[in-house]
């Protein structure tokens, strides 16, 4: 048997991925295990250029290599020089299980006075990045060792949780690294403002909640972002929670049309919190992040308008169907019978009713998702009335909407504005949309580049909507 000296650290933790742990001190002995960045090991003595360990999360001993790891005595002196490696990986990409298994080794071997926010909110965001890494590698190249560091998260009781979403894997960190940041009152302003900005993430909502869990979850994530004070925060990250507050008071006010309860109030803080947005200190990061709060909040943005009579003698009327389930009429005023009628699991927004002069065609928006909003067109023909749904995208349901925004003289064609989510990137357009094909004519970023804004705009579209921005 080797003559073991016992060493004064207790502790190694693994600092590379795919570190073999060998049978013997030497680089020929049968390998047991393979250990990984972040992996901790009980240090039980030493042989020339190699530690003698015990792996307690696979039960098995053997050695590895010194320079392999980093040693460590569990005792106060050793929890600074742990707190020193955190804080240097805690932004480096690759390395976040190293990080977590250093931050579990701090908060076990630091005295209870000198834990504090910065541990919780440096362990949240390694979690928070891992998880983030993960659901990018998929069946890329690197998923395997992805998957292994996502094990050494788990030993340390980083809790991960994995849902369905448009066909992949998504997987987030469950975020109590971050409630404790929020509750400790030394948490300064930006710790406060990253651990929501984590906590309430758009693509961690589980699309498979039932309505009344989604609705005291977005309760909760708006009551988490309440809970930050913008007023000491840097402009980028005071963007980042108004953009967030967009979203979250969008999916609220969308719940509670859902219950059949006034959505105004949640919606006009929607609309607020995207204005209050300083767009000339907006990152290029945050793009994306701004485009995504104005397609949520824009789709929302019905339930802040009245009803307005018509004109043109048509009114749009709603009914409940079956549980759950709205029905639309259109009447003239003069027919006993709805000139046309259709059902719709979705939210009917009769505000934004509006029909052309000639008393043919009317448009409604009808939100059936929360962030997804359609366009209904009532048209009369020779055989009768007529409604067709045109959807923000033919893509299948993401985030986007598609309003009418103008007549066209003739019937034939309509203005829209569109705004909608495909492939990963949004994209704004103004366009001259064809009603017997429904296919865009022509079309634009901007309306003042399309000539056929400049003549038949609505200007009511064009005082309330969020497309023009």
């Amino acid at each position: 048997m080797l003559a073991a000296t016992v060493l004064a650290a207790s502790l190694a933790i693994v600092t590379q991925d795919q570190v073999a742990l060998r049978a013997a001190p030497r680089d020929s002995a049968q390998q047991q295990t393979v250990l990984w960045q972040g992996d901790s090991l009980e240090i039980r003595g030493e042989k020339g250029d190699f530690l003698q360990v015990w792996d307690h999360r696979r039960e098995r001993g053997g050695y590895v290599r010194a320079s392999q790891v980093r040693s460590y005595a569990m005792d106060h002196e050793s929890a600074a020089r742990m707190l020193a490696v955190m804080g240097f990986v805690r932004d480096t990409a690759g390395a976040e299980a190293l990080g977590i298994g250093h931050t579990a080794a701090f908060l076990k071997a630091a005295p209870a006075d000198a834990i504090g926010p910065d541990a919780f909110d440096a362990l949240g965001t390694l979690a928070d990045r891992l998880a983030r890494r993960a659901s990018a590698s998929r069946g890329r190249a690197g998923d395997n060792v992805t998957a292994a560091h996502l094990e050494v998260a788990a030993s340390y009781g980083v809790v991960m949780e994995s849902f369905e979403r448009d066909g992949r894997v998504q997987i987030c960190y469950n975020g109590e690294a971050f409630r404790r940041v929020m509750a400790l009152p030394k948490s300064s302003d930006q710790q406060r403002a990253r651990a929501a900005l984590a906590l309430t993430r758009h693509d961690c909502v589980n699309p498979e909640l039932s309505p009344t869990n989604r609705a005291s979850l977005d309760a909760w994530r708006m009551e988490v972002l309440q809970r930050v004070d913008t007023s000491k925060l840097p402009e980028h990250l005071k963007n980042r929670i108004q953009m967030r507050r967009a979203g979250v008071y969008a999916s609220l006010a969308f719940q509670q049309a859902r219950r059949g309860e006034s959505a105004r109030e949640a919606a006009e803080q929607a609309i607020a919190s995207l204005a209050a947005v300083n767009k000339s200190e907006l990152t290029e990061d945050d793009a994306y992040a701004y485009s995504d709060a104005a397609a949520r909040a824009g789709a929302i943005r019905w339930a802040t308008a009245t009803p307005l009579k018509l004109a043109s003698g048509l009114t749009v009327q709603t009914r409940a169907g079956q549980p759950g389930e709205t029905c639309v009429s259109l009447s003239d005023g003069k027919s006993k019978t709805p000139l046309a009628e259709r059902c719709t699991w979705g939210i009917v927004w009769p505000a934004s009713a509006t029909a052309n002069p000639q008393r043919n065609m009317l448009a409604l928006a009808v939100q059936p998702l929360d962030g997804w909003r359609e366009l209904w067109l009532f048209r009369q023909e020779a055989q009768g009335w007529r409604i067709d749904v045109v959807p923000p995208s033919s893509n299948g349901p993401d985030i986007g909407y598609i309003e009418f925004a103008g007549w066209v003289p003739g019937g034939k064609q309509i203005l829209t504005a569109r705004e909608v989510r495909l492939d990963g990137r949004y994209k704004r357009s103004f366009e001259l949309l064809n009603l017997e094909s429904f296919q865009v004519e022509r079309w634009a970023d901007k309306p003042e580049s399309l000539s056929a804004f400049y003549r038949w705009q609505d200007p009511v579209w064009k005082k309330l909507t969020l497309a023009v921005r």
